[in-house]
C-alpha cells in the first residue's frame, strides 16, 4: 500500500475504523491504489457522511424536537 493512502487512512478515523472491520480492503489497497475512491465512497455510506445523509439526519432531530414540544402542550 503507497505511504499516502496510509497517511489518508491513518488521520482518518472513520477509515482506519472501517478498514479493520473490513480488512478486505488492506488486500485491494495493495493490489491497486485507484480503488482508494471506491474505499471512501464505502466509508461515507456506512458512517452516514454524504450531504444527503446529514441533511437527513438533521430533519429527524427537528421533527423529534417538533414531537416533543407538541407533547407538552
Amino acid at each position: 500500500m503507497s505511504l499516502d493512502i496510509q497517511f489518508r487512512i491513518k488521520n482518518n478515523p472513520n477509515y482506519l475504523r472501517y478498514i479493520r472491520e473490513n480488512s478486505i480492503w488492506y488486500k485491494w489497497l495493495n493490489r491497486d491504489a485507484s480503488l482508494f475512491s471506491k474505499f471512501e465512497e464505502e466509508v461515507k455510506e456506512k458512517y452516514g457522511l454524504r450531504p444527503g445523509d446529514r441533511i437527513t439526519k438533521t430533519l429527524e432531530t427537528i421533527e423529534l424536537l417538533q414531537n416533543i414540544f407538541a407533547t407538552f402542550k
